[in-house]
């Protein structure tokens, strides 16, 4: 028989697995998005860009969800240590992969206009090998909030250089086109915009990450704090 006082902790647990699983389908539905909006890109696939597009308002759904499942278990549940930690993290990280719901449906909004713009100008395998990594460090950073996998976080943060350093090489390249002929102008700076957002995908994995950090040691590594 469960006495009175086991009844309300695992109650907590149970809450606090659900709160889990959430993030998880959030991040992938967040990744998820990610991909096709490349594809949609590679293509010059309009439907698929209009999906992902549609698509994000689950995510941003799904943020509303697990911020108030978050506060409610902290008010009602008063948890201390790690678990708060933990609770207040998830608020972060669901913020965080909101916002890459948001780069993913820049990227598509760049695929419509140039599907409407035509021209031969493509993306390069530079802008793949970014969109890879930045989804690869994505899920390895919710991997590591998750599981509080300390060494993960710092690796994910590491890998964020490989990403800025594709970043600054597209740009580059970009500005050479730019220079040689005016018509690859409105492509070129569609593209670069597209380069941006993955970044920006890489910087939110790394935040998510340090949360991760913080989560796993009880050290702040945002804006190298622990230096």
């Amino acid at each position: 028989m469960t006495s009175p006082v086991q009844a309300p902790a695992r109650h907590f647990h149970e809450e606090l697995a659900q709160l889990k699983q959430r993030l998880i389908d959030m991040s992938r539905d967040a990744e998820r998005l990610v991909d096709l909006s490349i594809k949609s890109l590679l293509d010059r696939d309009r439907a698929i860009a209009e999906e992902v597009i549609a698509g994000d308002k689950l995510v941003n759904a799904m943020e509303v969800e697990i911020e108030q499942r978050a506060v409610s278990l902290i008010a009602l549940q008063q948890p201390m240590a790690r678990d708060l930690r933990f609770l207040i993290g998830a608020i972060r990280v669901s913020n965080d992969i909101e916002r890459v719901g948001d780069h993913a449906v820049n990227i598509a909004q760049s695929a419509v206009r140039l599907v409407d713009y035509g021209g031969r100008l493509t993306p390069g395998p530079e802008i793949q090998d970014m969109a890879s990594r930045a989804r690869s460090m994505l899920g390895n950073a919710i991997d590591a909030f998750i599981r509080g996998d300390g060494a993960l976080g710092r690796e994910v943060c590491k890998a964020d250089d490989a990403v800025d350093a594709l970043h600054d090489s597209i740009f580059r390249s970009l500005l050479t086109y730019m220079m040689e002929s005016a018509r690859s102008i409105t492509p070129s700076l569609e593209l670069l915009l597209v380069s941006r957002n993955l970044e920006r995908v890489a910087d939110l994995a790394t935040n998510i990450s340090e949360d991760a950090v913080y989560l796993a040691e009880g050290k702040q590594i945002k804006h190298h704090f622990e230096d």
